[in-house]
């Protein structure tokens, strides 16, 4: 029978509506204005915080909606947005520097429908207000470092070829090799330009000493500057989802620079913090034959560097850095035989043989994890740059009982200390400092303005669509608009289900996709007033308007798809916001306007004896 769909097709039909309802359903309650207080490094929260706070919002007259304590942060919903500040304050100056306490939007969903899985749509810096960084690479440090690991290597392979030399150095205008005779360079030459093809070797020897130059090839520059940018993105984007800000944006700005933002943050302060909190380990090896009193008094032995516990206790270490964090594939905390906590650390194959070399010539000896911090303190280099701190301290010495590969433990934490160090560094280390030469803060004032005058733009471009549809199209008009309305609930429901974040670039492509969804059915009800025109029965122009104007409507649609896949791919930002709420309209007008119109229409006027269509 024509113009009939079958049950499992009117099924399909309603089961996607019920489903789109359900997930867009949460975007209708808003967001409460709430305080998060995440504990910085080697500090926690507990239940303890979380009644000490209550009690101290409570005394001070703010009214707390609820207050939850998950994944080891604080979340403080208030009732009033007028109270956001002054909690923040309050629970800034009782908990003290050891605590990030920062602003932020809570989706108010109810918990029947967030234990069903629904959850709003995540808004964009441009909707909720945030913050804003540009983080620049310190490039020379990236360099410095593969330098670093190139000596180490030269070393590892002259001695493994019993190739005897007598020092080397990085240098200003490259890393220098000494030998003691020209036979001895003419070796070393041969074996390591074999083996470093991304390094140029040229002999510089002078009349009193035999001595051969490596510098880097400039793609190998270019590789490693890179890569630093890469690593570092990927690093900075796990450590900001590790420690708790939600939808982060990170996206790379030319050779050297990052953009960073993060919806629904308002102190910049706090943020820098967060930012901040780029940490790596290194183990080297305890200087036993050092004085530790002469090493503290300025007389720190050659080949060895002076730093301190926690505890304030000095230790002298080893230069020679047997191992980097950036092998370091994964971290968790745990406990010993005695439970007593430490960290248990696993590398990539690469970084478990570097360790197992190290540690088989190391057996009974004492090794030490030194853990480094870089932060931005805002001092600038004479050259204007910024400047960054560096902060190292031994939170570990343990002496290797046997021979380790790629798993090994740092023991001597607390609770607490492992298991932020375990967040630290699963969360990656980064492979050169970087620092904040541009910040700005987006308030949510802005971010709610821009939210109105989007819905306004779409409010009264859908209604005149809707009008207009009406008017001309009737009952059929009707179905149109029925259809473009579940359209826009199921562009909010894929994205909800997608964590897709909202830009107002975002809610222009809505508005595009509200005429692009009306007009597949314009393309179907002309149609179909043709195929009646034409002296068609009713049934037979309904079944001939849909099945001939679908190849219309698919290549129009594909072809849109295709471009916005393109914008998706290479574009960063507003025009990836655009692209993503285009690209999931037009899939789902394509549902919509065929299926779904097609369904109402079968349903009301479907194999009936009709003479006149209200079209």
């Amino acid at each position: 029978m024509l113009n009939k769909y079958p049950i499992w097709k009117n099924l399909m039909v309603v089961i996607v509506l019920i489903i789109g309802g359900f997930y867009a359903l949460p975007n209708i309650f808003g967001e409460d204005p709430a305080v998060q207080v995440a504990g910085s490094r080697f500090a926690e929260v507990n239940v303890s915080t979380q009644t000490q706070l209550n009690d101290l919002l409570a005394s001070n007259g703010i009214d707390v909606k609820k207050s939850e304590l998950a994944n080891d942060q604080l979340l403080f919903r208030l009732a009033h947005a007028d109270d956001q500040l002054k909690a923040k304050e309050l629970i800034s100056s009782q908990l003290g520097d050891k605590y990030t306490v920062a602003l932020n939007l809570a989706p108010a969903t109810p918990d029947w429908l967030a234990d069903l899985g629904g959850a709003p749509m995540k808004l964009g810096l441009d909707l909720r207000g945030g913050v804003h960084f540009l983080m620049e690479v310190d490039m020379s440090e990236a360099i410095r470092k593969m330098e670093e690991a190139k000596v180490a290597d030269f070393r590892s392979q002259l001695r493994k070829e019993r190739i005897r030399y007598s020092g080397i150095k990085i240098k200003s205008r490259g890393i220098e090799i000494k030998f003691r005779n020209e036979e001895a360079l003419s070796k070393a030459e041969f074996l390591l330009k074999r083996t470093n093809n991304e390094m140029v070797f040229t002999d510089v020897s002078t009349d009193s000493q035999q001595m051969l130059l490596a510098v880097m090839s400039e793609e190998y520059i270019k590789q490693v500057k890179n890569d630093a940018v890469s690593q570092n993105m990927t690093t900075i984007r796990n450590r900001v989802n590790q420690l708790g800000v939600a939808e982060p944006v990170v996206q790379r700005q030319g050779a050297d620079r990052i953009i960073v933002e993060l919806p629904g943050v308002q102190d910049t302060a706090r943020a820098k913090e967060i930012l901040g909190a780029t940490a790596s380990i290194e183990l080297h090896m305890v200087d036993q034959n050092a004085d530790v009193g002469r090493a503290v008094r300025g007389h720190v032995p050659a080949g060895s560097v002076l730093y301190y516990r926690r505890s304030g206790e000095p230790v002298v270490l080893k230069k020679k850095v047997i191992l980097t964090g950036n092998y370091i594939t994964d971290a968790q905390p745990s406990f010993d035989e005695y439970s007593r906590p430490q960290v248990s650390i696993g590398l990539d194959a690469k970084g478990g043989n570097i360790f197992s070399n190290a540690t088989k010539d190391n057996v009974g000896k004492p090794m030490a994890t030194l853990f480094i911090e870089y932060k931005d303190k805002g001092k600038r280099n004479p050259d204007g740059s910024v400047k960054l701190d560096k902060t190292a301290e031994v939170i570990s010495v343990a002496t290797i009982q046997q021979r380790l590969g790629r798993n090994f433990v740092i023991n001597g934490l607390t609770q607490v200390e492992s298991q932020e160090l375990a967040l630290l560094l699963r969360a990656g280390a980064l492979i050169a400092p970087v620092s904040i030469v541009e910040e700005r803060t987006i308030g949510p004032s802005l971010g709610a303005e821009n939210i109105q005058n989007g819905l306004s733009a779409m409010i009264y471009g859908m209604a005149i669509v809707l009008v207009f549809m009406l008017i001309y199209y009737r009952a059929f008009g009707f179905i149109a608009n029925l259809a473009l309305s579940f359209n826009l609930i199921m562009v909010v429901a894929v994205m909800s289900m997608l964590s897709a974040v909202l830009t107002l670039p975002g809610i222009a492509g809505m508005v595009l996709t509200v005429g692009m969804a009306v007009d597949g059915n314009v393309l179907i009800y002309e149609r179909i007033r043709e195929e009646l025109r034409a002296g068609r029965s009713v049934q037979q122009a309904i079944h001939e308007g849909y099945g001939n104007a679908f190849s219309t409507i698919a290549d129009a649609n594909i072809t849109t798809f295709i471009t916005a896949l393109i914008l998706f791919a290479i574009g960063t930002g507003a025009v990836k916001g655009f692209a993503v709420t285009l690209m999931i309209g037009i899939a789902t007008s394509m549902f919509t306007s065929i299926v779904g119109t097609r369904a109402i229409v079968n349903a009301l006027w479907g194999g009936k004896r009709i003479k006149k269509l209200s079209i």
